[in-house]
């Protein structure tokens, strides 16, 4: 679980240099912006490579890219002593507290990930270590599968060096956040630092040498940290997906889509924040699911492509179908579900995705009680059928028959049945999951602290 670290704990591990020389192996990009990054901060820095041009222009101050401010640290770097660069990674990795790794990690035929670069790297890293008596923290930075740093870089360090991660040394996963052309300025003021690690002092040693540029890092597990990196990279290539498609949208109805983009972007209060941006069930209520289905037909009508925008419906059933299966795996023949709206607070039944879960279910012959503090007997479930007549054909199937299947309370419809369903975050909804003890599949995620929840609740998305 992601926690916010602790600048107090950084008092448990004192390293014996104020900061601690580090070795960043592989000279590309990051390589190249983190070498005259960390020599900026006060560190003394060995960059590490292969290729011998990219040592050869690091030791001369140089930069091996065309990046705005690195030639200049760099240089300065160099002249003040604390720069220097060899192909010799064992060497280096002897010389250094701390090793940043940031090789290739190309697209294998398969469309995988390449790991050959980081096995090699390892195995060197492992060849400096075997001689060190000092703990030295080693550091992935580079995009790699979560997992990939305990199981395939880890094992090869150990072999090569005869030492035990987490022991005799540490290991973490620092994702980098830097864009191409503006580097130096995100290293200096980074969105969000990161670090997985394996143990307290590794992260301490990390997060001290990020302290002067962020004081109040993210300490998480490795393969968390390992999975942030990929999902920052998939959700920006996802806007830039959305954007294009909004675009070829907007041309042939002659909107202005650069304008209709920039109102867009000038909410942070939904459209950009952290709100629907959690793992959950499906998208539901009187205006998502119609207003999707609505730029589909007019982007079909006017011949337009948009495979995102089309996709929605696509990857909304998918979870809906999901839950389904979930609930079928439990053997169940009564479920109960918690929670009918298509979110908390409201009596508002059209198109919640639950209602489409519960008509699979019922027909096939699967017996269904409820309970929605707000939705009752009293509650307009005609009219809002009416409202959904073309769209929800589960209200609909469900419609004479739902109010039979409410209960007064949670915990009444809990014990009719023999598993549970819950779609909403509701106190007396936890409450009534852990007494019972029954299989739950839980949509919402009511406990998020993963150690309090009770091993017969299944979440749907973690």
């Amino acid at each position: 679980m992601v926690k916010q670290f602790q600048p107090s704990a950084l008092q448990t591990f004192r390293l014996v240099e104020t900061r601690p020389a580090v070795s960043v192996v592989g000279l590309g990009y990051v390589g190249a912006v983190s070498t005259a990054c960390l020599s900026d901060l006060g560190h003394r820095v060995i960059g590490v490579d292969v290729d011998p041009l990219k040592v050869a222009a690091i030791a001369a101050g140089e930069s091996p890219i065309h990046e705005a401010g690195l030639a200049a640290l760099l240089g300065a770097g160099v002249a003040e002593g604390r720069i220097s660069a060899t192909a010799d990674i064992a060497r280096a990795v002897a010389d250094t507290d701390v090793t940043f790794v940031s090789v290739g990690t190309p697209t294998a035929p398969d469309g995988g990930c390449d790991d050959r670069y980081i096995r090699a790297a390892a195995r060197g890293i492992g060849e400096g270590l075997r001689a060190k008596r000092d703990f030295h923290v080693v550091v992935m930075r580079c995009s790699i599968p979560p997992g990939t740093t305990m199981k395939v870089m880890v094992p090869e360090i150990e072999a090569a060096s005869g030492k035990v991660a987490g022991l005799d040394f540490g290991v973490a996963f620092n994702p980098e956040f830097l864009r191409e052309g503006v580097a130096v300025e995100d290293f200096r003021k980074p969105p969000k630092t990161v670090i997985g690690a394996s143990d307290e002092r590794a992260a301490a040693i990390i997060a001290r040498i990020y302290e002067p540029v962020d004081a109040s890092p993210v300490i998480t597990s490795i393969e968390v940290a390992e999975m942030v990196k990929y999902v920052d990279n998939v959700w920006h290539a996802t806007k830039v997906t959305f954007a294009n498609e909004i675009g070829r949208l907007c041309k042939p109805l002659e909107v202005d889509s650069h304008a209709v983009m920039d109102i867009f972007v000038k909410d942070t209060k939904l459209n950009l924040s952290p709100y629907y941006l959690k793992p959950g069930f499906a998208y539901g209520g009187s205006c998502l699911p119609k207003e999707v289905r609505a730029v589909n037909h007019i982007a079909r009508g006017l011949g337009v492509a948009m495979p995102l925008v089309e996709s929605l419906e696509r990857s909304n059933a998918a979870q809906i179908a999901l839950a389904v299966d979930m609930a079928r795996a439990t053997g169940a023949r009564r479920v109960a579900v918690l929670g009918l709206a298509f979110k908390p607070g409201t009596d508002d039944l059209r198109e919640s995705p639950i209602l489409e879960v519960m008509a699979a279910l019922n027909d096939e012959g699967v017996e269904l009680v409820a309970h929605d503090p707000a939705v009752t007997a009293d509650t307009r479930i005609e009219s809002q059928l009416a409202y959904v007549a073309h769209a929800a054909p589960g209200l609909a199937r469900l419609a004479s028959r739902l109010r039979g299947m409410l209960r007064p309370s949670a915990a009444e419809a809990v014990d009719e049945a023999d598993a549970v369903i819950v779609t909403h975050g509701h106190p007396d909804y936890r409450l009534a999951v852990t007494a019972a003890g029954k299989p739950t599949i839980d949509v919402v995620r009511l406990f998020h602290d993963r150690a309090a929840q009770p091993a017969a609740v299944a979440g749907i998305g973690w």
